[in-house]
């Protein structure tokens, strides 16, 4: 049986907030074997997402023994993975240099919110205002409306976990050629910016106003945003090549000759106006039965809940239940190599770590938190 295609890669993964765990969560998905030291006091469950898959030992860093046994899976490590301010690990004695003098093929993941260098790296932040500064924040959100957070996904996790997790893995590719480890550097600020190249292009084409709410992809146009239906739900209109229009309005049962033209963004109120008066008449999943099977590009608006048991999702086995608790499956799909399915964070056995290069009493030592020894 497959176990991923990360099989026998090791990560050292210290507990953090959001971004890290995250992008340790998807090499755990991917079948890395993952370490994950965490602080006393704090102490992951089966309703931790994000510390799935891992392997968990409790650790004071501030504690001299406890920071040496740690440094011993240095040893063995291919990723290291940490989330805190720059300097922090190497005020602990973990920071990339010393670590790297112990393991020259070390992959050292560094995440944080403004990058390990320039004027605001030693200060706090949070999605917010990572996505801010990049830009990313400006163009979301209603017109005349302050902008609106998309949860804190395009900084924590896609500009940040995601990024860092490929950074890792393309480390882990240049190593196969050099033999030598590497600093990977991710930030979210860089992260979030990276998010926006197709806007920026857009912009460049002259495709892409600077007023928000009034754009192809923002939610101005009448055939790409969010309609209220007859229930109070919503449903997703996402009709922009000619062909996938026409075949909204025969689905709304609209013709084209009645209607302001698609492109005309002046008459585009008008046409907001009347697409909504006709969504608004019936329930949203009316309007699913209505364009199922259709290239309308039409879909409900499901709740976290509701998609995963979504008749497409419970197909493709989207979603996974670990310990009681629904969650996301580990993405994307591999043929040859699929993933394992996830398991909840568990204490690693002593047996683990010795595997690991440390020593029976060092493991238990570890294993134990340190406790009666």
């Amino acid at each position: 049986m497959s176990r991923g295609p990360l099989a026998g890669v090791r990560v050292l993964e210290f507990a953090g907030l959001a971004p890290a765990p995250f992008a340790a969560m998807v090499l755990a998905d991917l079948g890395a074997e993952v370490v994950r030291v965490d602080r006393p006091g704090t102490r992951a469950d089966s309703t931790d997402l994000l510390a799935r898959g891992r392997g968990l030992i409790t650790v004071d860093l501030k504690d001299q023994d406890s920071r040496d046994r740690v440094a011993g899976l240095v040893d063995c490590a291919d990723v290291l993975i940490e989330g805190f301010r720059p300097g922090v690990m190497e005020r602990l004695g973990l920071g990339p240099d010393a670590c790297l003098r112990r393991n020259p093929r070390l992959v050292y993941g560094r995440m944080t919110g403004w990058g390990q260098t320039g004027p605001l790296a030693p200060t706090a932040g949070h999605d917010i205002n990572y996505i801010a500064l990049s830009g990313a924040l400006h163009p979301i959100g209603p017109a005349q409306q302050p902008p609106v957070p998309p949860l804190n996904l395009v900084g924590d996790f896609g500009g940040g976990g995601l990024l860092l997790a490929v950074g890792c893995l393309a480390a882990l590719l240049e190593r196969a050629a050099s033999g030598r480890g590497q600093v990977v550097d991710a930030a979210m600020v860089d992260g979030a910016g990276l998010l926006t190249t197709h806007l920026h292009m857009l912009m460049a084409q002259g495709e892409w106003t600077g007023e928000r709410g009034g754009n192809l992809l923002d939610g101005g146009a009448p055939f790409y945003r969010v309609y209220r239906t007859a229930d109070g739900r919503f449903l997703s209109v996402g009709a922009i090549e000619p062909q996938f229009y026409a075949q909204l309005l025969a689905g709304l049962g609209l013709s084209d000759e009645e209607l302001p033209d698609q492109m005309d963004r002046e008459r585009w109120p008008e046409l907001e106006a009347a697409l909504g008066r006709c969504i608004a008449g019936r329930t949203r999943d009316e309007w699913e039965q209505i364009f199922a099977g259709t290239d309308a590009c039409v879909s409900p608006v499901l709740t976290p809940q509701e998609a995963a048991v979504h008749h497409h999702q419970a197909k493709r086995e989207g979603f996974t239940t670990v310990a009681g608790v629904t969650q996301p499956a580990p993405a994307p799909r591999f043929d040859r190599t699929p993933p394992p399915q996830p398991r909840e964070v568990t204490t690693a056995p002593a047996e683990l770590l010795m595997q690991w290069g440390l020593t029976a009493r060092d493991a238990e030592y570890l294993t134990q938190g340190a406790q009666g020894l």
